[in-house]
């Protein structure tokens, strides 16, 4: 790699001084390619991480996202995203992303690996637990039917309908301390 290779001496000694054009691309700028250029479709999405609801275009290829950008589209964020929705590609990329339950029973020191459905029965059972021990027929001789024994607190992700479905689970369980952070 001669000295004249390099970007600088080609900004001071050729036709490009400021640095904007031809000095300052290389053979390796030049192979580069736009991951979107290999997607084989494009989803519209919404952006997981607050209750702004940014639109997002994701790039699939294979099967596998290889790109995410934000919507030109989307009338809320108009093709802008924050540094979190940008990095957004990681959630499903990522090679330490968890894609399996697991679970540390009471006083052990190491994670175990739990079936899918063993794990939903662990927790439908605790939930109807936590519901017969918090449970109250009246308070001050007035009739509430409800428990205390657990509380909702919802994402900013979901859309009304999901969010009125999961009122209604847990409105129907006796919960009276249901949340939402899209309200916000």
């Amino acid at each position: 790699m001669g000295i004249d290779s390099w970007p600088v001496i080609r900004q001071l000694t050729g036709t490009d001084p400021l640095g904007r054009g031809r000095a300052a691309r290389t053979s390796r700028t030049d192979a580069l390619r736009a991951r979107t250029e290999s997607a084989d479709r494009v989803v519209d999405s919404v952006c997981p991480y607050c209750a702004v609801g940014c639109g997002q275009k994701v790039y699939v290829s294979g099967e596998k996202v290889v790109q995410i950008e934000g919507d030109p589209n989307s009338p809320i964020s108009r093709g802008r995203l924050c540094p979190k929705g940008s990095a957004s590609k990681q959630l499903v990329t990522s090679p330490t992303r968890q894609t399996r339950v697991l679970y540390r029973r009471p006083y052990a020191t190491e994670w175990e690996p739990l079936d899918l459905d063993e794990a939903m029965d662990m927790i439908a059972d605790r939930v109807l637990a936590a519901r017969r021990e918090g449970w109250q027929d009246t308070f001050e001789d007035k009739p509430v039917r409800r428990t205390m024994g657990f509380a909702s607190l919802g994402g900013a992700t979901l859309d009304n309908e999901e969010n009125y479905l999961i009122k209604k689970l847990w409105t129907a369980l006796g919960a009276i301390q249901i949340e939402n952070q899209a309200r916000i």
